[in-house]
C-alpha cells in the first residue's frame, strides 16, 4: 500500500530523531514521510534534516501559520501522495511492526486505529490506557468509538472529504475527528498488530496544563455532539467531581497520594470549568 506517514511536529527536538528511527526501521517501508512543523523553535527542524537521506520521500513541511496539531496534520497530508494517510506523533515512538500492523487492518476498513501502549517510555506509570485493547468507549463520549490521533490511519480521499482535523479544535480533536468520519459512513477499525509506544507528560507541570487544555477543548465536542445521545454531565456530577478533589488535595498533603495524580485531576478540573464558561460566552 502507498501509505504516506505524516508527524505533526512543535520543539519536540528531544524525541523526533528517535519517532524517525522507529519509522526507518519499519518492517514495511512507507510510501513517503512528511514531518509537519508547527513552528519549532528549539532546533526540531534540524533533526528532520539529518534524516532526509534516510527515509524515502522524505519531506519537512512548514505548517507554522497557525498552532495546533490539527493544522499541522492537515497541512502534511494536503501535501501527501500516497493514497493512504497515517499520523503519528513527534514524541512516541511506532513498534516495528506499525506500518504492516496497519496494512493489514487496511484492508479490511478504510480507516483504523493503533494499539496503544504506555509500559516502554513511560516505565513508572501504572495507568493503563484505554486503547491497549481495544477502541475507547468511555463516558460521557460513549455514543461512537473513538482513538487517540497519534495512530490514526485512514484513506486520503475520505480525509479530504470531511475536511481533515477541525483547526478550531486544539486538543480532542482526534475525537471530533473520529466522529465526523464514522457519521459520514466510514466505520472506525481497530490495528491491533499495528503498536505505537505513547509518551506522557513527566512533571506535574506539564500534566496539569495538558489536563486542563484537554477538558477545556472536551466540553466544545461534547456540546457539539450532544444531540447523538451523550451522556448528560449532570451538576450532581460535577458537585461530587470537586469533592473527590478536595479528598485528594488532603491525602497529597498527607503524602498518601501523588502529586501528579493531583495535577491531572486538577487540571481536569479547572479546564472544564473554563470550557464551560467559554461555551456559556458563545452563547450570550
Amino acid at each position: 500500500m502507498k501509505i504516506s506517514v505524516i508527524v505533526p511536529c512543535y520543539n519536540a527536538a528531544p524525541y523526533l530523531a528517535r519517532q524517525l528511527e522507529a519509522l526507518e526501521r519499519q518492517s514495511v517501508a512507507p510510501f513517503e514521510v512528511i514531518v509537519a512543523d508547527n513552528g519549532s523553535t528549539d532546533g526540531s527542524i534540524d533533526v528532520a534534516r539529518g534524516f532526509e537521506a534516510r527515509l524515502p520521500k522524505f519531506r519537512i513541511v512548514d505548517a507554522g501559520a497557525k498552532r495546533g496539531a490539527s493544522f499541522a496534520r492537515n497541512a502534511g497530508a494536503h501535501v501527501a501522495s500516497g493514497e493512504f494517510l497515517a499520523f503519528c506523533d513527534a514524541d512516541d515512538e511506532v513498534a516495528p511492526g506499525w506500518l504492516e500492523g496497519l496494512e493489514q487492518a487496511l484492508s479490511q476498513y478504510d480507516f483504523v486505529a493503533s494499539r496503544f501502549d504506555l509500559t516502554k517510555l513511560n516505565p513508572r506509570v501504572s495507568y493503563v490506557h484505554p486503547q491497549a485493547t481495544g477502541l475507547i468507549h468511555e463516558r460521557p463520549f460513549d455514543c461512537l468509538p473513538r482513538a487517540g490521533g497519534c495512530g490514526l490511519a485512514i484513506r486520503r480521499a475520505i480525509h479530504e472529504a470531511v475536511g481533515g482535523f477541525d483547526e478550531t479544535i486544539r486538543f480532542h480533536e482526534d475525537t471530533d475527528y473520529c466522529w465526523k468520519v464514522q457519521l459520514k459512513g466510514t466505520p472506525l477499525g481497530w490495528a491491533p498488530a499495528a503498536e505505537v509506544h505513547v509518551q506522557f507528560k513527566n512533571s506535574p507541570a506539564a500534566m496539569f496544563r495538558q489536563a486542563r487544555l484537554w477538558s477545556k477543548s472536551e466540553v466544545t465536542v461534547y456540546k457539539r455532539y450532544r444531540p447523538l445521545g451523550i451522556a448528560k454531565v449532570s451538576n450532581e456530577d460535577a458537585i461530587k467531581e470537586w469533592f473527590r478533589l478536595g479528598v485528594l488535595v488532603m491525602r497529597v498533603l498527607l503524602g498518601r497520594a501523588s502529586t501528579k495524580n493531583l495535577a491531572w485531576r486538577l487540571g481536569t478540573r479547572i479546564g472544564r470549568l473554563q470550557g464551560s464558561i467559554f461555551c456559556l460566552m458563545l452563547m450570550l
